[in-house]
C-alpha cells in the first residue's frame, strides 16, 4: 500500500484534503507532461467583435497595435461531467482482512473527489450519481463551489457508512442516468461490476449511455491480488457473499485453479464489449495508485474540448 503512505485515509472525514493531496502530487508528476489547464488560465488572442462583452479586451495589446482583442480562456472550452459510484456491499470488499487499509467504495470515493477537484480547478460542471439496488442520489452539473462542497461532504458520509446485505441492480440504475443525463457529458463510472443480473442486461445499459451521445469510462474497480488472482494463504476460509450474505467453507487451494479462469472470463466480456460500444475501459487495482484514474480523465477531456 506504499502509495497510500502520504495519505491519511482514516481521516475520510477530511476527503476535500485527501483529494487536494491526491492531485497536488499528480500535477507535480506531470511537470513535463503535454497536459495543460489545471487552473483558469490564458489560452489565446482572439478579435473582438462588436456587441461583445468588453470586460476581456487586452488594452495593453490594444495601446501597441491600435486593434481590439479579447483574451480568451481555459474556462470557455469546459465540459459536463456525471461521476457514477457503485455503492452496493460489494463495494466495501475488502472488509476486515490484515494489512487491507482502504475498501474499494473509498478507493473509488477518493479516486471521483480528486476529479472534482480538478474539474472545479478548470471550471468544468460536474455532477454525482449514487447507486445500489437503486438510484439513491442524483444531481445535475454545476460548477460552484457550494455544489463542490456539497458533493464532498454527501461522499464522506457515504464512505464512513459499512452496510451489509445490499445488492446491485447496475442495468437498471445506468438506465435511469443516462436518461437524466440529458446534454452530451463524461460519464464516469467507478464499479466492481459484480452484479447477480443477466450481464447482457448491463451491457445493454452501458450501450444506452453511448446511444444518448454519452462519452463512457468504467474504472473497474478491485482488490486484484484478491479478487482476480485469488492470493489468499492456502487454509480453511469461510466466504461470504457481502451482498446476500451466504456463505461457503472452502480451502483455498482448493478452488483457485477454477476462480482465477472464470474471474478473468468476466473481465475479458466486459473488456470486449466496452470495446465494442467504443467505452473506454479502465482496470483500477485499489492497490496501486491514482495516476493512471486522473490521467485517463485529462485524456477524455482533452478529446472533448478540441
Amino acid at each position: 500500500m506504499g502509495f497510500l503512505d502520504n495519505y491519511d485515509l482514516r481521516q475520510f472525514n477530511n476527503l476535500e484534503l485527501l483529494a487536494k493531496q491526491v492531485v497536488e502530487g499528480f500535477i507535480i508528476g506531470l511537470h513535463k507532461s503535454p497536459f495543460h489547464g489545471f487552473s483558469v488560465e490564458f489560452a489565446e488572442h482572439r478579435v473582438w467583435n462588436p456587441g461583445e462583452t468588453t470586460k476581456n479586451i487586452d488594452w495593453k495589446v490594444y495601446a501597441r497595435t491600435d486593434r481590439l482583442y479579447t483574451k480568451k480562456y481555459e474556462e470557455e472550452t469546459n465540459l459536463r461531467c456525471q461521476l457514477v459510484i457503485d455503492t452496493s456491499s460489494s463495494m466495501y470488499f475488502p472488509k476486515n482482512i490484515p494489512g487491507k487499509t482502504i475498501n474499494k467504495l473509498q478507493f473509488s470515493s477518493l479516486a471521483a473527489a480528486s476529479i472534482m477537484n480538478l474539474l472545479s480547478k478548470q471550471r468544468d460542471a460536474y455532477g454525482l450519481s449514487i447507486f445500489d439496488e437503486q438510484l439513491l442520489y442524483h444531481t445535475k452539473c454545476k460548477s460552484s463551489q457550494t455544489h463542490y462542497r456539497l458533493l464532498l461532504s454527501y461522499i464522506e458520509n457515504l464512505i464512513n457508512d459499512n452496510i451489509l446485505n445490499k445488492s446491485t441492480s447496475t442495468a437498471s440504475c445506468l438506465h435511469e442516468i443516462a436518461e437524466r443525463v440529458h446534454r452530451r457529458s463524461l460519464v464516469i463510472i467507478f464499479s466492481d461490476m459484480l452484479n447477480h443480473e443477466d450481464n447482457e442486461a448491463v451491457f445493454s445499459a452501458l450501450q444506452h449511455l453511448k446511444y444518448n451521445k454519452h462519452e463512457v469510462v468504467l474504472f473497474h474497480v478491485t482488490d486484484r491480488a484478491l479478487e482476480m488472482d485469488f492470493e489468499f494463504e492456502d487454509r480453511p476460509y469461510e466466504f461470504i457473499d457481502m451482498e446476500t450474505g451466504e456463505k461457503v467453507r472452502v480451502q483455498s487451494n482448493a478452488i483457485k485453479e477454477h476462480f482465477i479462469p472464470k474471474a478473468k472470463q468476466l473481465e475479458e466480456d466486459l473488456l470486449q464489449k466496452c470495446l465494442q460500444y467504443k467505452i473506454d475501459f479502465v482496470p483500477a487495482d485499489i492497490n496501486e495508485g491514482f495516476h493512471p484514474i486522473l490521467e485517463k480523465y485529462l485524456v477524455k477531456r482533452k478529446k472533448m474540448i478540441t
